[in-house]
């Protein structure tokens, strides 16, 4: 099971990001444990400067803007 991680304020595009991600997770049939991080503390730890920021088993994947959903695919493939 992959810890997948969305950083960000409650924004607009963290929203769809964090829908995104649980919407392609779901087509891919992956397991993953989704979180959602608002804390700024938090987020500054990622060294993430723009929001929303995604983090796959703590490792940032993405950061600034909502991403694509065939990008998004490809991180639950394999």
């Amino acid at each position: 099971m992959k810890e997948v991680k969305i950083l960000g304020s409650g924004c607009a595009n963290c929203k769809a990001t964090y829908k995104v991600v649980e919407e392609a997770a779901k087509a891919k049939g992956a397991e993953i444990a989704l979180e959602k991080v608002e804390d700024l503390g938090r987020i500054m730890g990622y060294g993430i400067m723009s929001t929303p920021g995604v983090v796959i088993d703590g490792q940032v994947v993405h950061a600034g803007g909502v991403p694509d959903r065939k990008t998004v695919e490809g991180w639950f493939s394999g």
